[in-house]
């Protein structure tokens, strides 16, 4: 994954898991999006191999949904280079198109089709056969989205969470090779986002590569194999959660230690240890920022356990993708200087 830092500059190299020889299932080069003077999207370049699920997160304003537009072969942007599946959008939209599915947010379902009616007109639109094919592939749609039983209903009494998966099943009935999701699990309820996670790891894992957007971290650390933060349309940092937790300067952590008598003495010994900040002691409880890695976290407890002290819990606590999103919106970060990250 190749990430451009700044306009005429460098680039950072995130590797991510893919076969050697496949052609990137997404792959934009230097995307500049301009509303006249406004730069909604700023010399933006990333590859993403087939088979991820792919994270775009940022605050409103950021340029995802700009990014996704064109994607989606909606707009052309001021310049840039984009191929999804080997296959340049500007130059072959059609054929490009042939391998998309786009998800809006919170695109509009008719209220007065039933849920097969609605999947069946947009059947009709890409080809897919006709008579039991057809029917059978709105079954296989509904299916991965868990909305099977639903078929026979009328979109009106679908709840919000439900809608959205409708759409997504829509998606799918062409069987597109990149999925453009744009807040795909907005306004769902906690059940509707875990059968959407369930949906999109098993269309990755049949081979579909999903770009996904939200202003949620969170809710995009627990469904992509890795993501990209993009604040004021310039990306900030890409890979894996740990890798983009690490490049935003988030590593550090906080522990929590419980020990058994002698709490001064442990919080003076830690005092002296590389890594240590902000020690707090209220009681039993140890409470300190810890910067360094898990191997010397674990050297850490073996260095307190060895002088004797009776340690009874250890409870470690990262920074919040929410905290982390909104330091980004609120300091107006760009580009930082990021060291490129180690090879796997």
């Amino acid at each position: 994954m190749r990430i451009r830092c700044a306009p005429g500059g460098s680039f950072l190299t995130v590797m991510t898991p893919a076969t050697p020889a496949a052609v990137p299932a997404i792959q934009i080069n230097d995307l500049r999006v301009d509303y006249g003077g406004f730069v909604a999207v700023d010399d933006v370049s990333l590859s993403v191999p087939p088979g991820e699920i792919f994270g775009l997160v940022g605050p409103n304003g950021a340029g995802k949904t700009s990014t996704f537009r064109v994607l989606a072969t909606l707009m052309e942007p001021t310049y840039g280079e984009v191929k999804l599946a080997g296959i340049d959008i500007f130059e072959q939209p059609e054929n490009a198109r042939r391998v998309i599915g786009y998800m809006p947010d919170l695109a509009p379902v008719p209220s007065d089709l039933k849920v097969w009616e609605f999947l069946d007109l947009f059947a009709e639109s890409h080809g897919l056969g006709t008579g039991p094919e057809r029917m059978a592939r709105i079954g296989e749609c509904l299916t991965q989205v868990s909305l099977l039983e639903k078929s026979g209903v009328f979109c009106k009494t679908l709840s919000r969470g439900q809608t959205q998966r409708l759409v997504l099943a829509k998606t799918l009935l062409h069987r597109p090779r990149v999925l453009i999701l744009d807040e795909p699990a907005s306004g769902m309820d906690p059940l509707s986002r875990r059968q959407l996670r369930l949906a999109l790891r098993n269309l990755a894992a049949d081979g579909a590569t999903i770009i996904v957007s939200s202003h949620i971290l969170s809710e995009l650390a627990e469904m992509c194999t890795s993501l990209c933060v993009m604040n004021r349309g310039k990306l900030l940092a890409s890979g894996t959660v740990d890798e983009v937790r690490k490049a935003l300067g988030r590593a550090e952590r906080t522990l929590t230690l419980g020990v058994l008598e002698r709490a001064e003495e442990a919080a003076a010994m830690l005092g002296r240890r590389d890594h240590v900040t902000g020690i707090s002691l209220a009681g039993e409880r140890l409470v300190f920022q810890f910067a360094g890695t898990h191997r010397e976290q674990a050297q850490l407890v073996t260095a307190l356990v060895q002088e004797g002290f009776l340690i009874h819990t250890l409870e470690e606590q990262k920074s919040t993708f929410e905290e982390i999103l909104v330091e980004v919106a609120e300091s107006g970060n760009t580009i930082p200087s990021l060291p490129p990250l180690p090879k796997p």
